[in-house]
């Protein structure tokens, strides 16, 4: 039988990653220096999907920002997940509300502003003040004031995991003339190693290398970005030259692209069906009982991802190293007991699924559960569109379930943000719409202990609360899949998917 490169990648894609090819996220900040020297290309991007806000801070945009080296924040995660100087040099804890970061000189954003501990105070109060909050404040007050060139940050109650959310691209530092009366304009504001020098809507960006940059001098002299939505538009793009980085390919183009460009990479992202508590069909526990005893998440990864992926039980994938070992202290198996019967009498009851284009995988999926949804009793109506068409409804309630692919640790590097955000009855990405006390207190329980093993405990117990309520149907854990083209070198291959171009990152062509 022949073997085809999709069954190869599966196989051997997790163990080709170098450690190499991961630290390019974190030598910037003081390393020795290249030994290469900067030169005159380009890198070519196509880019997954196009700025949703104008690449407000505030939003989900910080991202793509902080993915192409633009913005910076006091500190940076690790490939674990723990921070690491960046902006801050050294940080140290000084009551269980107040920490003191001291701050790196020399520093100058894109616009010549030096970056110092006013500016630092005035991006806080800018974010702090930002309607919806960000989601890694999600539940966190905090104020900043300067103190003898020192940054202080003082929380409204104890948050040990404040220099992790400080990574957070949304609490990037930018020059104080970025933020006007109601709008926040990070256009050659930041202090990364690259200026963005044009933004054409949701088409494309050009960025320019910063001559200015405190740490190693960029070897590319500039970026390319090209939004392209349309998963077989990256891949062809690939293909013919048009792009050096497409971001996560389509599973059903890798046997079109020549072996050795396609990396597959392990992360926390998690594909779910997130159910909507508040108003339609899925107010009752015992309809999303059924749901979720209809969806065979086995039959996804073969169909749709071939392999390329594990079948989700659990919202936390093994790709953290830790939640295995932690659901065998709480009895993770037990907390779900609580968990509602299904219902065997749905007479044709009506769901509303929505999912987005711009993860070509979602629609298949749609597909898939629309016919074990049918074939349970219910009935489904569809709505399929690109995420920036669908953003707005989703987040208003207008479905009953969406097909989301979230990662769990993007925003502080630790899950309980995520799970703040996401299904806390104040959680600003709370598309559940769940509002559940003993949720809201086991989330507020695990936010506030010091990382470690407890605190992982409480993460799961808080995870198993969410589950047993059937508010989200887990359904697979992702790999990113990310194409670079045989002149690209040192791409961050992120498993926090954070960052892409470094200062060491360059093409020859």
């Amino acid at each position: 039988m022949k073997t085809s490169r999709r069954t190869l990648l599966g196989a051997v894609g997790l163990a080709g990653l170098s450690a190499t090819a991961l630290t390019g996220c974190f030598s910037d900040n003081g390393s020795s220096g290249s030994a290469k020297t900067p030169g005159t290309e380009r890198l070519k991007i196509a880019s997954l999907s196009a700025p949703k806000a104008s690449l407000s801070p505030f939003s989900d945009d910080a991202y793509r920002l902080f993915r192409w080296s633009a913005i910076e924040c006091l500190t940076i995660l690790d490939d674990e997940g723990k921070p690491q100087p960046s902006l801050a040099t050294g940080w140290e804890q000084r009551s269980d509300t107040e920490w003191v970061f001291t701050l790196r000189d020399g520093v100058t954003f894109h616009d010549g502003t030096a970056f110092d501990a006013e500016t630092a105070v005035n991006s806080l109060a800018k974010v702090m003040a930002a309607s919806p909050l960000p989601r890694v404040l999600a539940g966190v007050q905090l104020t900043a004031s300067a103190e003898d060139g020192k940054l202080v940050i003082t929380t409204a109650a104890p948050d040990p995991l404040l220099p992790n959310r400080v990574s957070s691209p949304n609490l990037c530092m930018l020059a104080p003339s970025a933020y006007g009366a109601e709008t926040v304009d990070p256009i050659g504001h930041g202090s990364g190693a690259f200026v963005v020098t044009k933004l054409n809507g949701t088409a494309n960006a050009s960025l320019d290398r910063y001559e200015g940059y405190w740490g190693d001098r960029p070897l590319l002299a500039g970026i390319e970005d090209t939004f392209v939505p349309d998963g077989t538009s990256r891949a062809s793009a690939l293909r013919t030259g048009e792009a050096d980085i497409a971001e996560a390919l389509p599973i059903g183009q890798l046997d079109e692209i020549e072996e050795g460009l396609v990396h597959e990479i392990p992360n926390s992202r998690t594909t779910a069906l997130y159910l909507n508590t508040s108003s339609g069909v899925f107010t009752d526990p015992a309809v999303r009982a059924a749901a979720r005893e209809a969806v065979d998440t086995k039959q996804i990864v073969e169909k749709v991802f071939e392999g390329h992926a594990d079948p989700a039980a659990e919202m936390l994938s093994d790709a953290l190293n830790w939640p295995a070992e932690a659901r065998k202290r709480v009895g993770f198996e037990n907390l779900l007991s609580s968990r509602a019967k299904a219902s065997s009498d749905l007479n044709g009851k009506s769901i509303k699924l929505a999912t987005y284009t711009d993860r070509p995988e979602l629609p298949e999926i749609a597909t898939q559960l629309e016919q074990a949804f049918k074939a349970a009793g219910f009935t489904v109506e569809q709505t399929v569109r690109e995420y920036t068409y669908l953003s707005e409804e989703i987040l208003s309630g207008a479905f009953d379930a969406v097909i989301l692919s979230r990662s769990m640790t993007i925003d502080s590097g630790d899950p309980v943000s995520t799970l703040a955000s996401d299904f806390t009855s104040s959680g600003s990405f709370n598309i559940a719409m769940l509002k559940d006390p003993e949720v809201d207190s086991l989330v507020s329980r695990a936010g506030a202990i010091e990382p470690g093993q407890d605190r992982q405990d409480a993460v799961i117990r808080a995870e198993a609360a969410i589950l047993a309520l059937d508010a989200v149907i887990p359904l697979v854990h992702e790999r990113t899949l990310q194409g670079e083209a045989s002149g690209v070198s040192d791409a961050a291959r992120d498993n926090l998917e954070r960052r892409l171009v470094t200062t060491k990152t360059d093409v020859t062509r």
